[in-house]
């Protein structure tokens, strides 16, 4: 008989786990993702722009440590919206309203046909340090052996030791991030465990029904077999 195939989904994730608002990757390192909002540099004038490219210079500047800058666009879903306009404009009695309503929600229909409406979200990513001391490395052909199953990405992290020695290195480092941002007016905020969850939930499952969150029991995705765990909203 063919031998079993024993490897699972998280096997070839590099996540460990999500604790106390920190990442634990199977390497040992921790991560702390910051949310940052966005500035409309083109709305500012010519003065404001030169004031945030110098603020951000001094930003870059002041930065000893590597950081990861990510930026995910997602396609939404605006039916449901449209749907809401179609609602509003049946109950308006007023002709004048009824007009302005259709021809909004005409307007808004004929824009999302030639354009896609993308949700921007932004987010900095404080690591720590270096790997625990005994973790091996990645070799050059690793991911060879990912693609082909024989790779086995279970390393045995001690996840309490991980975070006691990450949060001292990692805290002064999250501060400083959001003491900068916060000098060009961008305001930012340390994702909690529950957001890192619904963040990773939402990359690994691009495919999720728009408007449904995950429930707030996080221990329902730590069990062998997952069942259906999301609300609809």
């Amino acid at each position: 008989m063919p031998a079993q195939n024993k490897f699972t989904t998280q096997d070839h994730l590099d996540i460990q786990d999500i604790k106390d608002n920190y990442v634990i990757l199977k390497n040992g390192i921790i991560c702390s993702v910051v949310q940052t909002t966005a500035v409309n540099f083109d709305l500012l004038s010519e003065i404001e722009q030169d004031a945030i490219i110098a603020a951000f210079s001094m930003l870059l500047n002041s930065i000893t440590f590597p950081i990861q800058i990510v930026i995910r666009s997602r396609k939404l879903d605006i039916s449901k919206y449209v749907d809401k306009v179609r609602k509003v404009e049946s109950k308006l009695t007023d002709p004048l309203l009824k007009h302005q309503a259709e021809a909004y929600r005409k307007f808004v229909q004929e824009v999302i046909k030639v354009n896609e409406v993308l949700d921007k979200k932004f987010y900095v990513v404080v690591p720590s340090g270096s790997p625990i001391v005994g973790q091996e490395g990645s070799k050059a052909f690793d991911w060879v052996m990912r693609l082909t199953g024989s790779h086995n990405k279970r390393i045995n992290v001690d996840v309490e030791k991980a975070l006691q020695s990450g949060k001292i290195e990692i805290g002064p480092k999250v501060d400083h991030i959001i003491k900068e941002f916060n000098r060009i007016g961008i305001k930012t905020k340390q994702l909690t465990t529950q957001e890192l969850v619904e963040l990773y939930f939402d990359i690994y499952n691009p495919s999720t029904v728009h408007g449904q969150r995950i429930r707030t029991n996080i221990d329902d995705y730590k069990t062998a077999i997952v069942n259906p765990a999301i609300i609809e909203e």
